[in-house]
């Protein structure tokens, strides 16, 4: 991680959100050698010699964002992202830990793989890269990967990206496998047999003349794998969850003690099938935008705590992946710099309480992948964001730092902004 300022920081007159505590008030924080090393809402910690003190203005102080979903292309697809630009677009986005899917070329299924991207982001990342390993050889879903040697090297979860694991008895031997070494298998939940359209499957598709993926081809794929989840007491977690049946499904299983989470991304959250209007192709993902009415569902599922983690599912395609029909376009949207600020929409809708929102994007991942970060504490990593929350900007997609341009918000009208983000207590971004 390249040097930078170092000195001590005390942030004072900050708002004080921990999802993990459930703090949140008004104090100050005091940032030395990479570690928080005191919060106090009654008075100001004593400022050590030659800091820096940030009068935060009433503004949000926060743990940084974990990210636990986010292609970035080395090895492999570098003209769509590198580990540099990545983390660019996540130091701007107030994300401090990124878990990078292994859909690299080759794929991450090997040691010495996991090693070079652990030096690489060393010497070329502002913000902390976790490698998840492919749960199996290639991303081919027939053989499993060497799960105990990828995660001694380094692998903190297992997936196979945007392919699903079609074989039940490949998957329940991962499953089991995984469970042998604490290891946590997430999982892509489409049945590729049923989800060649282009767009949610419904009355929409077929006025625009798009053949339809259905929310059945998901829940199908996260019943199955509950099923195997219970019989081999794995550690499971359903990537993507954009329907209320697949959502019913974790829900009894939570409720039975299963050791089974599930996510969603920022742009499920954000968007539904109406947004694609006039094929618009930055609207094309995997698994596909679904109605208003899921969508919703949706951000209940997070508001009542169901729903374990958001991700960006940050998805950098070229100009000429995107410049195609919308049945041959790429999918995928990059989402590092805007999974903040779009969730941000849904707290001043009146939809998730802050502190609710930034535990499904902090705490709560940090947790599930056992790395430090995710709250604010004594002793916890200093990786940290200030932002203001009301502050209103228009998205211009040509001013991200990714290297690809595809984002669903291109000018949309946002509020919030991330002032400041920091990483082990280094400043690695600052608003302008």
């Amino acid at each position: 991680m390249p040097a930078s300022d170092n000195r001590p920081l005390i942030v004072t007159n900050a708002r004080l959100v921990d999802p993990a505590s459930g703090r949140d008030a008004t104090g100050a924080l005091l940032v030395r050698n990479g570690v928080i090393e005191d919060l106090s809402a009654e008075a100001n910690p004593a400022a050590p010699d030659g800091a820096e003190v940030v009068n935060a203005g009433g503004n949000v102080l926060a743990p940084g964002l974990v990210d636990m979903r986010a292609f970035i292309g080395e090895p492999g697809f570098e003209h769509r992202e590198n580990i540099a630009s990545a983390s660019l677009a996540a130091a701007a986005g107030g994300v401090t830990s990124v878990v990078c899917t292994p859909e690299t070329e080759p794929a991450i299924d090997d040691p010495a793989l996991v090693d070079f991207l652990m030096r690489r982001a060393n010497d070329d990342s502002l913000v902390r890269i976790y490698p998840a390993a492919a749960l199996t050889k290639g991303l081919q879903g027939q053989e499993m990967a060497e799960i105990g040697l990828l995660k001694a090297a380094g692998a903190v979860a297992f997936t196979d990206g945007a392919h699903t694991v079609t074989k039940a008895n490949v998957f329940a031997r991962a499953l089991t496998y995984a469970r042998d070494f604490g290891a946590l298998v997430m999982h892509h939940t489409e049945d590729p047999t049923m989800s060649g359209g282009a767009m949610n499957a419904g009355e929409f598709a077929s006025r625009l003349g798009l053949g339809g993926r259905s929310t059945e081809a998901e829940t199908i794929v996260v019943e199955r794998d509950v099923r195997l989840a219970r019989m081999t007491r794995g550690r499971y977690h359903a990537a993507i969850l954009t329907c209320q049946n697949s959502l019913d499904v974790i829900r009894r299983a939570k409720d039975e003690g299963l050791a089974v989470t599930c996510g969603t991304s920022i742009n499920h959250l954000s968007f539904n099938e109406t947004d694609i209007g006039d094929y618009r192709t930055f609207f094309k993902l995997a698994p596909p935008l679904r109605t208003e009415d899921e969508r919703l569902n949706l951000v209940e599922a997070l508001s009542q705590g169901l729903i374990d983690v958001v991700v960006s599912d940050h998805t950098p395609q070229d100009a000429e992946q995107k410049r195609q029909p919308f049945s041959e376009a790429a999918h995928g949207a990059i989402g590092l710099e805007t999974m903040l600020v779009a969730g941000l929409r849904l707290v001043h809708a009146g939809q998730i309480a802050l502190p609710a929102l930034l535990r499904a994007m902090s705490t709560r991942p940090a947790e599930l992948l056992g790395i430090a970060g995710g709250r604010l504490e004594k002793g916890a990593p200093a990786d940290l964001i200030l932002f203001d929350p009301e502050e209103p900007w228009v998205l211009d997609r040509e001013l991200l730092k990714s290297r690809s341009k595809n984002t669903p918000f291109d000018e949309a009208r946002l509020q919030g902004r991330v002032l400041r983000t920091l990483v082990g207590g280094r400043t690695v971004h600052r608003a302008a």
